[in-house]
């Protein structure tokens, strides 16, 4: 079945992300529905969205789950074959969704398609074992893995292999897309990129710039315990704790140093990456979350 209007619906989860969200919805097709899920209970973002945009429905989680958690919500709630995640920082081209639609109807299979990212020193996008590979690009191409701000799901593809548990929601900031296409290969289905279809991806802009310390913070923690959680999953706990002590004695030897100095802003970066370390290591869940001052 190839993707249509009609069969496309789109989900963007957002997060203190009201300075960037307005941007990318403009530049989505009126016709295709939107399902915001917003990781808060901000009522007023809300009412905000769906006054602004006859195609907009919002949905409050009423407190911080993550990307991977709010994608979830936003997936099932969708009544479409094909749903398109996005970050709340990514623009897409006028012609984005009909290259889209264009390219599904050029392979036979696929479980998430993909548009290319218009910044080609940032692929969004990477080959098994990371092989240069000549491209056409006036097809899609093979993938192993795409990032997680722009994919296309084949939802009813994705239902079969993974009954709803798209993302693994003790994720609650990075690998989780990883994760995700390590699992659809391994279930050997197929990724792809459209490369007709192009996206901007604005990068870390996806929460407000005033609050760039407390987002630092929490991606220096949570980097670190997804990192050793990713690779304890599919690699076991001694791989996850070899590959990650070398860079917990780093940290703490940076924080020692930061705190001698007194730059109290490295200093908590360098603690929070030693402290992402130690709770994965000890099993605890992924529970540091960002302290937003109002």
């Amino acid at each position: 079945m190839s993707i249509s209007r009609q069969n496309l619906s789109i989900v963007i989860v957002t997060f203190k992300s009201e300075g960037v969200i307005h941007e990318c919805i403009k530049s989505i097709d009126k016709d295709i529905k939107i399902t915001v899920v917003e990781n808060s209970n901000n009522y007023q973002f809300k009412d905000e969205l769906e006054k602004s945009y006859k195609n907009v429905s919002c949905v409050l989680s009423n407190e911080n789950l993550g990307m991977g958690a709010g994608n979830n919500i936003g997936i099932k709630k969708s009544e479409t074959d094909f749903v398109l995640i996005l970050n709340p920082d990514v623009i897409l081209e006028p012609s984005t969704i009909n290259e889209l639609i264009i390219a599904s109807e050029k392979i036979s299979n696929f479980a998430i398609i993909a548009p290319i990212s218009s910044d080609i020193n940032y692929p969004n996008y990477k080959f098994k074992d990371n092989k240069k590979i000549s491209i056409d690009y006036n097809f899609p191409f093979k993938v192993k893995s795409i990032d997680g701000f722009a994919m296309l799901f084949n939802k009813k593809k994705l239902d079969i292999i993974f009954h709803e548990n798209y993302f693994d929601e003790n994720f609650f900031m990075y690998l989780e897309n990883d994760d995700l296409c390590k699992r659809i290969i391994e279930a050997k289905e197929d990724m792809f990129i459209a490369p007709l279809s192009k996206i901007k991806h604005l990068g870390g802009k996806a929460v407000n710039i005033k609050y760039k310390n407390e987002v630092e913070f929490a991606r220096n923690w949570h980097w670190i315990w997804s990192k050793f959680y990713f690779n304890k999953k599919h690699h076991g706990y001694f791989a996850a704790f070899t590959k990650g002590f070398p860079k917990f004695i780093f940290s703490f030897i940076k924080y020692i140093f930061y705190l001698l100095i007194k730059n109290k802003i490295k200093q908590r970066i360098y603690l929070n990456r030693a402290s992402g370390f130690i709770n994965a290591a000890i099993n605890k869940k992924s529970w540091y979350r960002s302290q937003f001052k109002i």
